[in-house]
């Protein structure tokens, strides 16, 4: 059973209420809906999976839900589908046609108490969320059954006051949506302008005027004509990946471990504000993939081919499994050249066309071994690794506004619709 159900406190978001509304757990209030579609159904009714859902806001990702031969429940017009798994992505739908949904999906169906659009608010607010979160089982896969969800509370003010609520928060969520937006948007055209410009820099150099020669490869064209056209196995003093098992060595201090998160593929940097660390004391195993100032990390599992270049503070730092560790010889390449290059569509490509196919894609050191890059002279490459490092910064001290602008804007509509579904705008109650 939930906690909160044999509480008589009631979890933050939700103990302060105003007197006049009811509060009563969810269980009492919505039915949950099990009813499996007849075959003619599941044929024809367009089907909605929790991934189809975007976290946070409602939204469905896809344009047109087609029909689908997954395992699935039955959902009407006017109910609220709520995500078990993982409960902290927020993915609640409230239904605007009649479908079937994945069983990951709760089919939440409102009484005559109770708005839809309003139950909606309520169970995206933060603080539902963040309880249902708090109260999960399974550790890679988390999910909320039934008995913790039903067993939260719900505000309950009058009808009309939900219908309100429910008209105030469609109209300045759809606001705040359309800034975010306009923002993202100003953010990717941003990131386009910065790529393009590293890609130039790293395919064709800095000086427009040079002579230029056919690479022999087609995806590449034509580069500098003094430039050398090699594989990364020609430049390479040292690859490896990381062991399996660091969760035992895990530490509230120590040495530094990378792990994917930390080498995200937005920009080159190691990302740290995740960081990890491991105490080794007495073990030689992580040795091999201690990691040095330069070398460059890549990610061999899932998102195949992010990458992200060792500064001289992660110096020492150790990587798992889903990394690999490129290690460049001095004398033959530089590294925030080489990791800018890395970096490229054209470089991604590489990596992904290579990556071991099946169900569960992967690169091997083959593969990394095999990308083609052309190379300048190394003082050449150190002025090209310089003035990517300028663009960088260039694009970051603009960017990092916008996207501290959508973090504002994200918080303030989670905050407005945890205030109004709880009554604490005073206008609204």
């Amino acid at each position: 059973m939930s906690y909160f159900a044999s509480s008589d406190k009631p979890p933050e978001w939700a103990a302060h209420v105003p007197d006049s509304w009811g509060n009563d757990w969810l269980k009492w209030s919505v039915d949950l809906s099990t009813k499996r579609p007849s075959e003619e159904e599941q044929e024809s009714l367009p089907y909605i999976s929790n991934e189809d859902i975007e976290s946070w806001t409602g939204k469905l990702l896809i344009d047109n839900p087609k029909p689908s031969e997954a395992e699935s429940r039955r959902f009407w017009k006017d109910d609220v589908l709520f995500n078990k798994l993982r409960p902290y992505l927020a993915k609640v739908f409230h239904a605007t046609f009649d479908g079937v949904s994945s069983g990951e999906l709760l089919c939440l169906r409102p009484s005559q108490v109770v708005e839809s659009r309003f139950l909606f608010y309520v169970l995206v607010s933060k603080g539902f969320i963040d309880t249902i979160n708090a109260e999960t089982f399974g550790a890679k896969m988390p999910r909320a059954d039934w008995e913790i969800v039903g067993h939260q509370p719900l505000p309950l003010p009058p009808l009309n006051t939900q219908q309100r609520i429910a008209r105030f928060l469609d109209e300045k969520t759809a606001q705040i949506d359309a800034l975010i937006e306009k923002k993202r948007a100003l953010l990717e055209r941003l990131a386009e302008k910065r790529q393009a410009l590293i890609t130039r820099a790293v395919t064709k150099g800095l000086n427009p005027d040079v002579p230029m020669k056919p690479s022999g490869i087609d995806w590449l064209g034509d580069i500098p004509a003094h430039w050398e056209v090699k594989r990364l196995r020609r430049v390479r003093s040292y690859i490896t990946s990381g062991s399996r098992g660091w969760a035992a060595y895990y530490a509230d201090e120590g040495e530094p471990f990378l792990r994917m998160t930390n080498v995200t593929g937005d920009g080159i940097e190691i990302q740290l504000s995740n960081l990890r660390y491991v105490d080794l004391e007495g073990v030689t195993e992580g040795t091999r993939t201690s990691v040095r100032e330069g070398d460059i990390l890549i990610t061999i599992t899932a998102e195949l081919g992010s990458v992200g270049i060792v500064r001289k503070p992660i110096e020492g730092a150790y990587i798992n499994q889903h990394l690999a560790l490129f290690r460049p010889r001095p004398d033959l390449c530089v590294s925030d050249f080489l990791v800018n290059f890395l970096s490229t569509e054209m470089a991604r490509a590489q990596f992904v066309l290579s990556g071991q196919g099946g169900t569960k894609q992967g690169l091997g050191f083959e593969q990394i071994n095999n990308v083609i890059v052309g190379f300048p002279p190394l003082a050449e490459q150190q002025q090209i690794g310089d003035y990517c490092s300028g663009v960088w910064q260039q694009f970051e001290a603009t960017e990092q506004p916008l996207r501290q602008s959508v973090r504002c804007l994200n918080e303030y509509r989670s905050a407005l619709i945890t205030a109004a579904v709880t009554g604490q705008i005073s206008e609204l109650q």
